[in-house]
């Protein structure tokens, strides 16, 4: 039979409001609301599991009209989710794209219109159906189906067209076997809409990668570790009850975070990193810049970048799910050997090449005002193509810069003790 649905979007309602969108989603009537009208009402649409990539669908989106007087016209609205794409749209359907908006992603729609006489308590459907392709990307999808008595035009969602089709035009054809609703009969609100899942049969790798970081004790390098969606799926993170991933970042020994981009520690050196939205497109990548510094040399020095061991049923590779942090402290005994604060030498070095064991080749200097502060370390290891999470301050807003000793430090000594002054520059970073 047919039944009414929730519709596409989600509002927010008050308590009282709530129990009667209940009762209306049951097709009952609830006492305080307005009395509900005869209207369009589409037919409940079954999930659809298991569909492969590169097959294709025929949405049938048959419904009736319960009114006492018969229509005219009327149009129906199929809309897809970003793993399927509506294909030869007929001549009198348009289509357009949809922009990625709050937790919907991209998507596509196509709005029919049928220039057909429409009589109460008689089932109609676009012959043959719509045909929606399944995409190589897909997964998770949505396909939302709406039937009204007026033209149901694209709003701020298009992102671009509307087009018109050129493929062969639907028509609406009578369906006498299928049950119907009698004439004057009241409808639910969202009776004219359906929304149902498509599980497509997929994968999507998701990686992490790590770095390889070189300096000196007192040192503070770059650090930028990544993720990519490797797919070939894209993956809504909102949908099929799949938890939202986070990147767990675990900083080598020895070091103290200065800087940490968008990410939240949360424990001693331990950090956790998310996306800027609830779904992950197909090779995307995202990048996740450190300042650190490097407060003494800790032999075998090694953090990791690791994603949470929790069921992701898409992603069946395992073995790079997890990377490495490594840290090689170079001229321990000329910068203090271990000492959070540098030492007393009167030179930082680092200056040059820094890369580190597995490490990419570093940038040269840590391009500091003066130039004498010497290198800053490799990041090696982030993803290509990725998108760094913005840098802010984990100290002071300014950061923490490299530590230099004084010149002519020895002379000042004198008045004080043996011990060494440090001056320490502040400066602004770029962001990472």
């Amino acid at each position: 039979m047919l039944h009414t649905a929730p519709g596409l979007r989600v509002f927010r309602q008050t308590a009282g409001a709530m129990g009667a969108v209940a009762l209306i989603a049951l097709g009952a009537t609830p006492a305080a609301a307005e009395d509900p009208t005869p209207g369009l009402v589409l037919e409940e649409m079954t999930p659809y599991e298991g569909v492969k990539p590169g097959s294709t669908l025929k949405v049938p989106g048959r419904f009736t009209y319960t009114g006492s007087e018969a229509l005219d016209k009327v149009w129906v609205r199929y809309t897809v989710s970003h793993g399927m794409s509506v294909g030869d749209v007929p001549s009198n359907c348009r289509s357009w794209q949809t922009w990625g908006y709050d937790e919907v992603p991209t998507g596509a729609t196509a709005l029919c219109a049928f220039d057909q006489t429409v009589k109460p308590g008689v089932v109609y459907a676009p012959q043959g159906g719509l045909r929606v392709d399944v995409l190589d990307r897909a997964l998770y999808e949505r396909l939302s189906v709406v039937v009204t008595d007026y033209d149901n035009v694209p709003g701020d969602e298009a992102s671009s067209g509307p087009v018109q089709g050129t493929g062969p035009a639907l028509k609406l054809a009578e369906q006498p076997d299928a049950p119907t609703t009698e004439p004057g009969s009241a409808v639910g609100e969202d009776a004219n809409v359906q929304q149902v899942a498509v599980t497509a049969a997929n994968t999507a790798d998701f990686q992490v990668t790590g770095a390889g970081l070189k300096g000196r004790v007192g040192q503070t390098v770059d650090l930028k570790v990544g993720f990519t969606n490797a797919g070939p799926a894209w993956v809504n993170e909102d949908k099929g009850g799949i938890p939202s991933t986070k990147v767990l970042v675990k900083m080598p020994p020895g070091t103290t975070v200065t800087k940490k981009g968008s990410c939240t520690k949360v424990a001693s050196g331990t950090y956790e990193c998310g996306f800027r939205q609830v779904w992950l497109d197909e090779g995307e990548s995202t990048s996740y810049p450190f300042k650190l510094r490097i407060d003494k040399a800790v032999a075998g020095a090694k953090g990791s970048v690791t994603l949470p061991d929790e069921p992701r049923p898409f992603d069946p590779d395992k073995a790079n799910d997890k990377a490495a942090i490594t840290l090689d402290v170079t001229g321990a005994g000329a910068t203090g050997g271990g000492s959070s604060s540098g030492g007393g030498s009167s030179s930082t070095g680092g200056s040059g090449s820094t890369g580190g064991s597995g490490a990419t080749e570093g940038s040269g200097t840590d391009g500091g005002s003066s130039g004498s502060d010497g290198g800053s370390s490799a990041t090696g290891g982030s993803a290509t193509g990725s998108t760094d999470a913005g840098v802010s301050g984990d100290l002071a807003s300014t950061g923490s810069g490299s530590v230099l000793p004084i010149a002519g430090a020895a002379a000042a000594a004198v008045g004080i003790g043996a011990g060494a002054f440090l001056l320490v520059r502040r400066r602004r970073t770029a962001r990472g």
